[in-house]
């Protein structure tokens, strides 16, 4: 069975869905959300240069046809550190 793949917003690179932050315009309310939800959607890789990228050139607000909040890219910086943090082995 495939997996599905995705191409990041701001580098272009294209890998698994699971290796992206995906954003999401919800239907029908129109509201943002990081995650969870159906909608449109966009995929950021999780690093600090794709993000800043992608809020500097407004590619979110472009991708998703709506104008995004500084908050989502407040979360999205979160889930950044989540994200590396899940996937860092700590040292001992």
């Amino acid at each position: 069975m495939q997996t599905c793949h995705r191409r990041c917003l701001s580098c272009r690179k294209v890998a698994p869905k699971s290796e992206f932050l995906r954003i999401v315009r919800l239907y029908p309310s129109h509201e943002i959300s990081i995650e969870l939800g159906m909608g449109r959607s966009a995929y950021l890789c999780p690093t600090p240069n794709c993000i800043q990228a992608a809020q500097k050139k407004d590619r979110l607000g472009r991708a998703l046809k709506v104008a995004i909040p500084a908050e989502i890219y407040q979360g999205l910086k979160q889930k950044q550190a989540e994200f590396h943090s899940l996937t860092q082995p700590e040292l001992y």
